[in-house]
């Protein structure tokens, strides 16, 4: 162990001890987190407009503030840019972050000074906490690159505003500083193929031990850097490289590919950051599920998701809840988002402590039919598949075809871009659906009415979806494909960018990407 691990080894125990102990006293905290939440809510205009002065327990709160998505929170936002103060939270937030999502245009979310330690110490205890865990602490003596947007901020009424991560990273800590890749310099270039190619010159000869970042571009990373270098593998080239960190998207359609390219087990430390906060990170080797952060300036309700559009859902909070039930995650915060639907949805795995695993968002699902598909369904079917037939999947998305034309059935189309494709693709389609009629009563209950036929596979070549992203604007930092949809707006895009037809056996690089 070297000389910074060593240093840091009793600091990593002590928060270690106290993420234990504070991970069975959830509850209480969460208890504590809505009265401190409400007492400055009530200096703000979002408070005097509910009534927060009447507010004085869980249910009070319910009825005084209603369940919004950022379209309703807008008129909110409008007023933080045109420079007002206490519109949300006492005083003007710190920083806005710029997000564009999946499922909306660009949402300015705000950082207050109060919300800042959620996303700064949360991370860091992750971190910290895998240390004391694992023993690893390799990783503090050599480079870390954190694969994330631009730090440099923009300026809106004097409010700085960017990206989650580029605004975090002017809150690393000055001790880490010299570990931390690429350069500033590297790190502000908006075109994000000029980044990552200059991140690879940058990072070709350092001594790597820690690569974070969402797993497509992590995995587009290491692809440069092998055919850059002439190496086989990442551990040729970092033979150091012992820890990666993500987050984003679900890492199982992505694992088989990207422990290829490294050529050997790195352990991984699975995160689940949001522009709204940092709402869980692993905490135990092998681990089911996420450690919900309940100590950090959060309180969180839980709708059940097939109610999350209904005018009176039912509302639940962290004591209410029941393992294995897919909920919408609904956030009140200290950076004054309030009854606010962050779009994503997660079931329990643990009550004691809380523990949860993102099971997809509350507007990705398919349901052209009645079906009502969600995310965490289709990529248990994937891993099933893949699985089963000894393939690789790069990228995916799933979008129904509801009217093939002729006399066709109805079906679910999975654009795949396979980065090892199956042997027999007629097969791989059987393996896929088979497991989606095993995980959804109502799928099968269509397939066998003929309302739907079983899916079908449109294999694209490597390189598809990112040129697709890179029609969207939306290449690389936190961007990142939705699973699926209940209309073919993706489904289209990619057919139309697809020229070269995938042949179901060759799929060749795109040297244009």
């Amino acid at each position: 162990m070297g000389l910074k691990a060593r240093l840091l080894k009793p600091f990593a125990n002590r928060i270690a001890k106290s993420i234990r102990k504070n991970s069975f006293l959830a509850v209480k905290h969460q208890d504590q987190i809505l009265k401190t939440l409400i007492k400055a809510g009530k200096k703000t205009a979002f408070g005097k407009y509910h009534g927060f002065d009447q507010v004085s327990d869980y249910e009070s709160f319910k009825k005084a503030v209603a369940i919004r998505d950022y379209e309703a929170f807008r008129p909110y936002i409008d007023m933080i840019l045109e420079g007002d103060k206490d519109v949300l939270w006492p005083g003007r937030p710190k920083y806005l972050a710029k997000t564009s999502g999946t499922t909306s245009g660009v949402k300015y979310i705000p950082i207050t000074g109060d919300s800042i330690p959620n996303h700064v110490e949360s991370a860091r205890n992750a971190l910290f906490n895998y240390f004391s865990q694992t023993g690893n602490g390799a990783f503090f003596e050599g480079k870390m690159i954190f694969l994330s947007g631009s730090p440099r901020l923009e300026k809106m009424n004097e409010m700085p505003v960017g990206r989650l991560s580029g605004i975090i990273n002017h809150w690393v800590p000055n001790w880490l500083r010299p570990n931390q890749m690429p350069t500033y310099q590297t790190n502000c270039i908006d075109d994000w193929e000029q980044k990552v190619n200059t991140i690879v010159n940058e990072t070709l000869t350092e001594d790597m031990r820690l690569i974070s970042g969402i797993p497509p571009w992590v995995q587009m990373y290491y692809e440069k850097l092998i055919e850059k270098s002439g190496a086989k593998t990442i551990r040729e080239i970092f033979p150091n490289y012992s820890l990666f960190v993500y987050g984003g998207v679900n890492f199982e359609p992505y694992q088989d590919r990207l422990e290829e390219l490294t050529g050997e087990g790195i352990d991984t430390l699975e995160t689940y950051p949001a522009s709204e906060g940092f709402i869980a990170y692993q905490d135990q080797w092998p681990h089911n599920g996420l450690l919900l952060v309940t100590n950090s300036g959060i309180f969180y309700e839980f709708i059940p998701a097939e109610e999350i559009f209904n005018p009176n859902p039912t509302r639940l909070r962290l004591s209410e809840i029941e393992l294995g039930v897919n909920y919408a995650i609904i956030i009140n915060s200290n950076a004054g988002l309030w009854g606010y639907n962050i779009g994503d949805t997660i079931e329990f795995v643990s009550k004691s402590p809380y523990r949860v695993r993102v099971t997809g968002r509350t507007k990705h699902f398919i349901s052209a039919f009645g079906e009502h598909v969600i995310g965490s369904e289709v990529e248990r079917a994937m891993h099933a598949a893949v699985s089963d037939q000894k393939c690789q999947v790069s990228e995916f998305t799933v979008a129904p075809q509801v009217n093939p034309g002729g006399d066709s059935l109805p079906y679910h189309e999975w654009i795949i871009e396979f980065a090892h494709p199956p042997k027999n693709l007629e097969r791989f389609e059987q393996a896929l659906d088979r497991e989606m009629v095993k995980q959804n009563i109502y799928y099968k209950d269509l397939i066998k009415g003929g309302i739907l036929r079983p899916l079908k596979v449109f294999p694209v070549p490597l390189g598809t979806f990112r040129k697709y992203m890179k029609s969207e604007g939306r290449l690389g930092g936190q961007n990142k494909i939705a699973r699926l949809s209940n209309d073919r707006k993706i489904a289209d895009a990619i057919h139309r960018i697809q020229t070269t037809k995938a042949s179901g056996s060759v799929y060749p690089v795109d040297d244009a990407i």
